[in-house]
């Protein structure tokens, strides 16, 4: 039988990217929140557009905090030297009791209706795909290439893009990488073309290409304007970026800026935990679950998982890991805060270069400390 090849593209895109900043703006405000009240409720929003930020959204703290100069922290922090130049549109307002209701009782209800996805394959070190992999490493890279001015000349806003070649399932090849700089006028096209692929690519790509790799960089020859002054940002609207580079299929619901009584967050946190768990204890090699929630109700509406057949490696029937995840994980929202330590100030960090698979003392839903229970759950 001929090999069934395919190609799979990701991509990620810098702190500096519009919506980007919108994220991080709204997971700043929660973990300003968080660091006094840990039972803070925090639903923010933003935009922002030249010169310009919107504040929306819904709180329930004690925490006493300053939404202006935390954004303009945020912006400075990144590198955009205009910072103080942003005016401020504060619309935050007091969570809906109707809301509340429902998380503030004994047994904490979900905080919303939803659909959450947990994604984890075996086709890199961190358990994610390839792809949305090597993006957010592009994409880090160029931050750290221009905040260290190992290349001048560089501004904050920035994309990256990998197309990967698959056979029978397997990464075998990268495609096409796609980068997207914005930078002064001090440097010149091709000098920073030359410089990304010595500085940025090759770093961390270099496994991967070879002679039929094709590198795009500044496909349009000029990225001088960017940024807010160039494009308008959102919170949430990269939440393919945020989770698995669209390889796993996703809920529908943004993280930043959520407290994690909203199991748009903790739910999918946890469903990432109990996947990456899974294929780390070798019960498959690819593994997705998804997790429904009823707004104010505490267990799961329901539960489902998917190996896309690769359990048969470990011979472990789908029916057992369902019973051994009912048995060892606790998809109650309290019961997740409370054993991934979420109601910590550690989101801002999740704010750029993923949510997922990144070996970061505070994403303690990637930590692999289930393995065992799970081998002896699925025991015959």
């Amino acid at each position: 039988m001929a090999p069934r090849i395919t190609y799979f593209t990701s991509e990620s895109v810098t702190e500096g990217h519009p919506d980007k900043i919108c994220d991080q703006i709204s997971d700043a405000i929660l973990d300003a929140m968080l660091e006094q009240d840990h039972n803070s409720r925090c639903a923010v929003e933003c935009l922002i557009t030249k010169n310009l930020i919107h504040i929306a959204g819904e709180v329930k703290t004690n925490a006493k905090i300053n939404v202006e100069q935390i954004a303009k922290n945020v912006l400075k922090n990144i590198g955009y030297n205009n910072y103080l130049d942003y005016r401020i549109i504060n619309s935050l307002q007091e969570q809906s009791q109707d809301i509340a209701q429902g998380i503030d009782i004994v047994e904490q209800g979900a905080g919303d209706q939803g659909l959450m996805f947990g994604f984890a394959c075996n086709e890199t070190e961190e358990l994610m795909p390839l792809p949305i992999i090597l993006a957010h490493k592009l994409a880090k890279r160029l931050t750290e290439v221009r905040k260290n001015n190992i290349i001048k000349g560089l501004k904050p806003d920035g994309k990256s893009q990998v197309s990967i070649k698959y056979i029978d399932g397997k990464p075998k090849e990268l495609i096409n990488i796609v980068i997207a700089q914005q930078h002064d006028e001090s440097i010149s096209e091709e000098k920073l073309r030359e410089e990304i692929k010595e500085k940025v690519i090759i770093p961390i790509c270099q496994k991967w290409i070879n002679n039929n790799t094709k590198i795009h960089i500044n496909a349009t020859g000029r990225f001088v304007i960017g940024g807010p002054e160039a494009d308008t940002g959102l919170t949430g609207r990269k939440i393919i970026i945020d989770t698995y580079g669209g390889y796993g299929r996703h809920g529908g619901g943004a993280f930043s800026g959520k407290d994690c009584s909203k199991v748009d967050r903790s739910g999918a946190y946890m469903a990432r935990y109990v996947a990456k768990n899974i294929v780390a204890a070798k019960l498959a090699d690819k593994c997705e679950i998804q997790v429904s929630y009823c707004i104010g109700i505490a267990k799961p509406t329901s539960i489902n998982i998917e190996t896309f057949g690769t359990f048969n490696t470990s011979k472990v029937p789908e029916n057992i890991i369902v019973k051994a995840i009912e048995k060892i994980f606790d998809f109650r929202p309290k019961s997740i805060i409370n054993h991934l330590k979420l109601n910590n100030p550690i989101f801002n960090k999740t704010a750029s270069y993923g949510h997922f698979g990144r070996n970061e003392p505070e994403f303690t839903w990637e930590k692999t400390d289930k393995i065992k229970e799970l081998r002896e759950a699925c025991q015959p």
